[in-house]
């Protein structure tokens, strides 16, 4: 396990330092038992910073629409959403079916003036766009009267004993800073609110491994059942539209999820039908094989972290590298 461990942690020092990161994190549970833990770095580029530890918080970024998605999976299985086929404007000023919304097929996407648009029809196309995440947090925020951070709170994270996973919107000693270019100095990431609508969801590698391995577990740890198995299966399993273009990457409630290997997908085509994997431009990513019982939750602190047009050949030889490893 040791020379596989070391191939891991090789890679992920590799990419830090060809990204410009200053910060790495790397958490690996197999068969409900963390098996490997690196860190590495500081928590920004100036002289000085905090050295990354196992209390570091990283901005996961776009990874928080995993989150998202268990809220929107909680709302389908207690029937707030009676099903994930229903228009939007069943439930608010939209006119998309749910499914579209939460597999990245409905086309929407936002001119600079702030006019809404279509760049394809529905269920027709491919696009990664934030316009369905706004639409979809406030959706949940109206069902349940409160936010999706506050439910996730109460019905996960604290059952869970994740403690250190939140919405920030203060800074402190324990949030990593994100680096948007190399020569700029670091800055923290933080909302004006924690009720889901920023992207400024913090947790510790730890906390983002334990978040999958709960997924994996489909809701069941420490000897209890703490989100139904129904919850966790819509969530992971694929729910995009039957696309004609079979290239196209394959969505759950926002995950990436593995079904046929695909040219655009996130996930390497070595890795096993069922996996499923979330990333977020600072460079986070998570990935869950089922297969194998296992997660992987890596972590950096740079925007555009994999380099442009390069991104999915990095995100696909680390997932690739894991199932060969493991």
């Amino acid at each position: 396990m040791a020379v596989n461990n070391q191939k891991l942690i090789s890679y992920v020092e590799k990419i830090m330092a060809l990204n410009h990161s200053s910060a790495s994190a790397l958490v690996v549970i197999k068969d409900n038992e963390i098996v490997l833990e690196h860190y590495s770095g500081y928590h920004s580029n100036l002289d000085r910073s905090v050295p990354i530890t196992e209390a570091s918080k990283f901005n996961v970024a776009s990874a928080r629409k995993s989150y998202l998605g268990l809220a929107v999976a909680f709302a389908l299985y207690e029937k707030k959403i009676k099903s994930i086929d229903d228009y939007a404007v069943d439930y608010f000023d939209g006119y998309d079916p749910i499914r579209h919304l939460v597999t990245h097929s409905h086309g929407l996407h936002l001119k600079d003036d702030g006019t809404l648009f279509r760049e394809f029809d529905a269920g027709k196309g491919w696009a990664y766009r934030g316009i369905n995440v706004v639409m979809m947090t406030d959706l949940i925020n109206k069902l349940y009267g409160k936010s999706f951070p506050e439910l996730l709170r109460d019905r996960v994270f604290l059952p869970l004993g994740l403690y250190e996973t939140a919405w920030y919107t203060n800074p402190n000693d324990e949030l990593v800073k994100v680096i948007d270019h190399p020569n700029e100095a670091a800055n923290f990431k933080i909302g004006r609110t924690n009720d889901g609508s920023d992207s400024n969801l913090h947790t510790t590698a730890r906390e983002f491994a334990l978040w999958g391995n709960l997924h994996l577990n489909e809701g069941f740890l420490n000897g209890k059942q703490i989100v139904p198995k129904e919850v966790i299966q819509l969530a992971t399993k694929v729910q995009s539209p039957n696309y004609n273009d079979k290239d196209k990457p394959l969505n759950g409630l926002f995950w990436y999820v593995q079904d046929t290997p695909s040219l655009k997908s996130e996930i390497g085509e070595r890795v096993p039908k069922g996996s499923y994997q979330i990333l977020g431009i600072t460079g986070p990513t998570l990935l869950v094989i089922p297969k194998h019982n296992l997660v992987v939750a890596k972590m950096y602190n740079k925007r555009y972290n994999y380099g442009g047009d390069n991104y999915l050949h990095y995100l696909r030889e680390f997932s690739n590298l894991v199932a060969d490893t493991f």
